[in-house]
């Protein structure tokens, strides 16, 4: 999602620790949530992000720190209550009352004590906004998995909150339910400009929806960056491999140039743009739609391989679908991994076992800076 820049802190943590015993599952020295954008925190299951989640919407109270939000500390009992009803969570598994999907979205509006039409017309804006008006009567319990998530979204965007929470919203849905949802869910919230704070396992889901991500890894945050950041300029290799990069390779410099430098990775050259030393270990990773693949019939032109530094034959190992696009498993002596779409598949008539030439830019290998300390 395409965004102005220009955001304010709507909400901050600042060392916020979580403990259950001796464990510690949240450790986030600082994080802010700019208004109006869509903050997504991806990571593996364990990684802490429902924990944070519900540390910041003041349902777990931290072990230690602090939470702000419009530069008010939320700490007294009588102001985190007032907080939280600016705020709405909407679960992986809808929690609706066993009434009528107009009473649920309606629930939030008769708490607070809105008069009768006020109630009818907002609801019926949210019930048409997310497509479920013909629902209005049906009784909860009848609703199928994404019926009962859009009713449990229409709940939380009828109270306008200041700050939606989404905790893996998406992941008991079937893909088409997931697919139509997410795309409502995006223009819904391009419309509103509602501050959303996501969590999620699904890097697709956040690429789709969001301004930032966070990655999380052991109850910390090890990269938060505009979803190209994250992808072209992976902090570490954790992040590289869960955000796509499926090829992560280690060699050695063997000789440097002007901008460039190449890495002996398996006996096999790989020129490399940037600096780096002679004789430095270099951590770098290839993403798989900068791979072209080609069989030597096709191969490219000397015009169209000026700007390409690195072409190596190869071996399909592997072709996985993945819908729209084939992953394809290459052995160039040593592993590497590409996208390729599915008529170029028919076309270039690749299957396992085929020898193929592989081609990447020097600049599209992006190299992994190890800290100090680090394996």
């Amino acid at each position: 999602m395409e965004r102005s820049n220009e955001y304010s802190p709507i909400l901050e943590a600042r060392n916020i620790r979580v403990r259950a015993g001796r464990a510690l599952l949240l450790d986030i020295p600082s994080l802010s949530v700019r208004e109006g954008e869509v903050l997504s925190v991806i990571g593996p299951n364990g990684a802490g992000k429902t924990t944070l989640l519900q540390t910041l919407f003041s349902l777990q109270k931290p072990f230690q720190g602090e939470i702000f939000y419009r530069g008010q500390p939320v700490h007294a009992d009588h102001y985190a209550i007032d907080y939280r009803r600016k705020l709405a969570m909407v679960f992986q598994e809808p929690l609706l009352f066993d009434t009528t999907v107009f009473d649920n979205v309606a629930s939030g509006l008769k708490i607070r004590r809105m008069k009768g039409r006020e109630i009818r017309d907002l609801v019926e804006e949210q019930l048409k906004r997310l497509g479920i008006a013909h629902l209005s009567g049906r009784s909860a319990r009848t609703l199928s998995g994404g019926e009962a998530q859009r009713t449990s979204l229409a709940r939380a965007f009828a109270i306008s909150p200041e700050i939606l929470f989404l905790d893996e919203p998406f992941a008991s849905l079937d893909p088409p339910s997931r697919d139509t949802l997410i795309e409502d869910l995006g223009r819904i919230l391009r419309q509103t400009r509602t501050t959303t704070l996501m969590a999620t396992h699904d890097r697709l889901d956040a690429l789709r929806l969001s301004d930032r991500i966070a990655i999380m890894k052991e109850g910390q945050i090890v990269q938060i960056g505009s979803p190209g950041t994250v992808t072209r300029r992976p902090a570490n290799e954790f992040v590289a491999s869960f955000v796509g990069a499926e090829t992560i390779l280690t060699g050695r410099v063997i000789k440097t140039t002007g901008g460039t430098f190449v890495v002996s990775v398996e006996g096999q050259g790989i020129e490399v743009a940037g600096e780096a030393g002679y004789g430095e270990t270099i951590v770098f990773c290839i993403r798989p739609e900068n791979v072209i693949v080609s069989t030597r019939s096709s191969s490219h032109s000397s015009d169209e391989t000026t700007s390409v530094r690195n072409i190596f034959p190869g071996r399909i190992e592997r072709i996985v679908s993945l819908g729209f696009f084939q992953k394809i498993d290459l052995d160039c002596g040593f592993p590497l991994v590409a996208y390729i779409t599915n008529p170029s598949l028919e076309s270039l008539f690749l299957q396992t076992g085929k020898e193929v030439i592989a081609s990447f830019k020097a600049t599209a290998i992006h190299v992994i800076r190890r800290k100090k300390g680090e394996d």
